[in-house]
């Protein structure tokens, strides 16, 4: 696995890989504007280039974009909408500019108004969004916690995008090992989890599962909370490694999205457990 954390681009887009090598890490997640406002950040495009030197030069295997949690491309409001299809414009235009392999997103939530009335919505702007993605940077859906109706919350809502959108060639997915937990799925099952992946590639293909998420949970099996708690501190705790550590899993950037020591997001020790908790059980 290329192992790394989800950091902040704070002085320039280009100091994520600076704060990545400093945490010891393989592969990083990134923010491509604040996470807390529609209003997209302006790069200088001279940081865009300074990334991928700086990428080569700390050899960090894998690269992740992760889109505005406010987006939501399955809302019934239409000024919504728009800003959430705006934001998702500008993070895709921005990660392939810096070479990133991916840009990891949730779909949003049909409000209760039904999977078919949040893919009539979602559908037609994803279809807009992949042409903007190149044959390095894919659009990768992640799966959610499941609560208040938000879409992906299972490998056959999953498989159910994907299907909608004619399979695009740039269309992936992206697996979070919380929301796995707390939609019902125990990663801290070998056999449960074998099951679900086998069931991955029958309906999707373990192709297109390009990048995971690797949180311990502070919510309980099934209870559709999204809380993701710092590696060893959360329900999962040391058999969050048998995630980690399966075969089917191996070779992918799994970044962590972890609250860290200050609730300031994860540092160099909370990678260093992620390392030695892959190198346990992998």
């Amino acid at each position: 696995m290329l192992l790394g954390a989800h950091v902040s681009c704070s002085g320039g887009i280009h100091t994520a890989i600076d704060r990545v090598e400093s945490f010891g890490g393989d592969a990083v997640q990134l923010f491509t504007q604040s996470p807390r406002t529609w209003r997209a950040t302006n790069h200088d495009p001279a940081n865009f280039e300074r990334f991928r030197q700086r990428r080569d030069e700390a050899g960090i295997g894998g690269v992740l974009c992760h889109a505005l949690y406010l987006v939501n491309l399955a809302s019934p409001n239409g000024e919504f909408y728009e800003k959430s299809l705006e934001a998702m414009r500008n993070t895709i235009r921005v990660a392939c500019a810096i070479g990133a392999d991916g840009v990891a997103f949730h779909v949003g939530s049909h409000l209760g108004a039904g999977l078919e009335a949040g893919l009539e919505r979602a559908v037609p702007a994803l279809e807009e969004l992949l042409e903007l993605c190149s044959e390095r940077t894919w659009l990768l859906v992640e799966n959610s916690a499941g609560a208040g109706g938000t879409i992906g919350r299972s490998v056959a809502e999953l498989a159910t995008v994907l299907d909608r959108l004619g399979r695009h060639p740039r269309l992936g997915i992206c697996l979070d090992s919380c929301h796995l937990f707390v939609s019902g799925c125990d990663v801290t099952d070998p056999d449960t989890l074998t099951r679900t992946l086998e069931d991955l590639d029958a309906r999707i293909g373990l192709d297109r599962l390009r990048a995971l998420h690797v949180n311990d949970a502070a919510a309980p099996l099934g209870s559709n909370r999204d809380r993701h708690a710092n590696i060893g501190e959360g329900l999962l705790g040391e058999k969050l490694g048998v995630f980690l550590g399966h075969p089917d899993l191996q070779g992918l950037p799994a970044v962590l999205e972890v609250p860290g020591r200050d609730g300031k997001g994860a540092d160099a020790d909370e990678v260093r457990k992620l390392k030695e908790l892959h190198a346990r059980w992998a």
